[in-house]
């Protein structure tokens, strides 16, 4: 349920690696817990963000969360078919629904993210 190429935050974001960038969205467990998504607010490309700092917000049927940033960066693209279509973050969290692209600007800050191990642990679930 969690992709082990992926790193983690306890507030349920995921971060890949992508040719020295850092694609983000949240988890299927945060998707699942948050029911139908019906708006998503993200940061504007050349924007920057710091890890652990809201980047967005996150609406669903049941609630309204912030997103924070498993690293800290530059925007380098955001996924504006959100917009149209929220419910790619239940359908896919780990493709279609990704949010952010950035570019890290402290390649330390990954070592500081979960793993899929640590990240199960959190949550309560078996490998």
């Amino acid at each position: 349920m969690f992709p082990e190429d992926l790193r983690y935050t306890k507030e349920h974001e995921w971060a890949r690696r992508e040719d020295g960038r850092i694609r983000v969205g949240i988890t299927r467990f945060a998707a699942d817990r948050l029911s139908d998504v019906v708006f998503i607010e993200l940061p504007r490309p050349g924007s920057t963000v710091t890890q652990m700092q809201t980047f967005g917000v996150i609406e669903s049927v049941k609630a309204v969360s912030d997103l924070y940033a498993p690293v800290s960066g530059t925007v380098v693209e955001v996924n504006t078919q959100l917009a149209e279509r929220p419910e790619l973050v239940n359908q896919d969290p780990y493709g279609a629904g990704w949010m952010l692209l950035l570019e890290p600007s402290d390649p330390t800050e990954w070592e500081r993210l979960l793993s899929a191990e640590e990240y199960r642990r959190l949550v309560g679930e078996e490998a």
